[in-house]
C-alpha cells in the first residue's frame, strides 16, 4: 500500500480554560475519552485537538500528558485542567509492525477509528459500524462493490462531517458495504485529498488544507 505524502493543520491560538476529561473506555495501546463533552478516541502517541496526548493505556487506567503534565486516569475518573491550546496542530500517526496508520476519529460525533487506505476511492465501513454509527444507508442508492469474500451490495452515503484530531471536513462522500467487510473504517480518498500528508520517519503528518 502506498502513502501519497504532503499536508498540515492550523488551529488560531485560545485562551486557557478550564477543561474537563473523563476516560469512557481503556484498551491496550488505545482510549476513549470524553474531552469539554467531546468523545475522543486516541492511540498511543496521538494529540486530540483539545491537547490531550495518549502516553500509555492499559485495560485498566491511561497515562496522559495536559499542558505539559503527565495525568493518570482509570474508567469513569474525570479530571479537571488548566489548558492553552497550541497555537499549531498536527496529526501524527505512527506506522503499525505491519505498515498500516490507524488514528482516532469522529464521523458525525461519534467515535471511531480509521485505518488510512490511499487505496480506497473514498471513506468505506460495513453496514455494521455504519449501524453503530446511526447512518441511514438502507435508503441510498445501492450499487456493487468486490470484497475479499466477492461482489457485495454496497450503499452510497454522504457523512456531514469527519474529524481526524483537530482536522474537521465536511460532507465527505463514502460507501456502506452490506456485511462484516472492511473490518475496519477505511479512511479513503474521499477525506484524504482534502488534506495535506507527509511523512516523517514512518509517522503520518496529517495537516488541514487551506
Amino acid at each position: 500500500m502506498k502513502y501519497w505524502l504532503g499536508w498540515a493543520l492550523l488551529i488560531a491560538a485560545m485562551p486557557a480554560h478550564t477543561q474537563d476529561i473523563r476516560a469512557i473506555a481503556l484498551f491496550p495501546q488505545r482510549a476513549m475519552f470524553e474531552i469539554d463533552g467531546t468523545q475522543r478516541l486516541l492511540r498511543v502517541g496521538e494529540t486530540s485537538p483539545e491537547g490531550v496526548k495518549l502516553l500509555a493505556s492499559d485495560s485498566r487506567r491511561a497515562r496522559l500528558e495536559v499542558a505539559g503534565k503527565p495525568i493518570e486516569l482509570e474508567l469513569s475518573q474525570h479530571v479537571a485542567s488548566r489548558f492553552s491550546q497550541a497555537q499549531y496542530a498536527e496529526v501524527r500517526v505512527p506506522r503499525d509492525a505491519q505498515g498500516h496508520y490507524y488514528v482516532g476519529g469522529d464521523i458525525n460525533g461519534h467515535g471511531v477509528e480509521f485505518m488510512v487506505d490511499t487505496g480506497a476511492t473514498m471513506i468505506a465501513m460495513n453496514s455494521i459500524d455504519a449501524d453503530r454509527l446511526g447512518l441511514p444507508w438502507q435508503d441510498q442508492p445501492r450499487s456493487a462493490t468486490s470484497t475479499a469474500g466477492g461482489v457485495v451490495p454496497s450503499h452510497a452515503v454522504t457523512l456531514a462531517k469527519v474529524s481526524v484530531g483537530g482536522i474537521t471536513v465536511r460532507e465527505v462522500p463514502a460507501v456502506v458495504v452490506v456485511g462484516r467487510h472492511p473490518p475496519q473504517v477505511l479512511l479513503g480518498n474521499s477525506f484524504l485529498t482534502k488534506v495535506e500528508m507527509t511523512e516523517d520517519a514512518g509517522t503520518l503528518v496529517l495537516r488541514q488544507k487551506y
